[in-house]
């Protein structure tokens, strides 16, 4: 019974933080792709907060679900990249690097509104005193997921958006041979997941920028 009431309840706290943040990430995308001359996401619907039209079966629903029950400190997922045809843009290089930007600084923009909701919760009137921990849990798992967001997309192996932003600002040459390791990326991903080089990477720049909310949110 504990172990359900604490998959029901780590739910209720991480399910719109998560949900949120890897949907507004791919709008973002789509929106930035759409004002600079591809409406593919648009004309597919893809240009909406309604996490239904974003699900991915594994990344939204499956990987989180299975770090919740084996009681993962924090929730990672992912939504179905929403399509750019990045012939479309107006200056397919320099545009490119605009759209993959914008996914990681819509997290950045999240990560800034769940520390408001963290600071409130701890600064509520009497009467909606009961909202205060579910609000400072929710703004914590928000301020976590949008972070890890953040900087794992920043990683400049494509398909990442880090990659994409890399492959438009380099050279001819060696945007070319970046680009060329796309279909082997998440390969590579998960070879520095396991061996521990991602958070030897990651983890410094984490535990930095996930303090710098947590203190603006009013944590110690």
């Amino acid at each position: 019974m504990n172990d359900i009431d604490g998959f029901i309840r780590g739910l209720a706290i991480w399910a719109i933080p998560v949900l949120f943040a890897i949907t507004v990430h791919e709008v973002a995308h789509g929106w930035v792709a759409w004002k600079r001359g591809d409406p593919t996401a648009m004309l597919m619907g893809r240009l909406t907060l309604n996490p239904l039209k974003h699900v991915d079966p594994f990344g939204t629903i499956l990987l989180p679900g299975m770090l919740l029950l084996l009681h993962s400190p924090f929730l990672f997922g992912y939504a179905k990249p929403v399509p750019v045809n990045f012939a479309g843009l107006r200056d397919p290089k320099r545009d490119m690097v605009l759209v993959a930007l914008a996914g990681p600084l819509a997290n950045v923009l999240m990560a800034f509104i769940w520390t408001f909701v963290l600071w409130l919760g701890a600064h509520l009137p009497g009467p909606l005193a009961y909202l205060s921990e579910p609000m400072q849990l929710m703004g914590q798992a928000g301020i976590l997921i949008n972070v890890v967001l953040f900087l794992f997309n920043l990683i400049p192996i494509p398909p990442l958006d880090g990659g994409r932003v890399a492959v438009g600002l380099l050279p001819a040459g060696p945007s070319m041979a970046l680009s060329r390791v796309e279909p082997y990326g998440f390969l590579i991903l998960i070879v520095l997941l396991f061996t521990g080089v991602l958070w030897t990477v990651l983890g410094p720049a984490f535990v930095v920028v996930r303090g710098l909310f947590l203190h603006l949110g009013g944590m110690p």
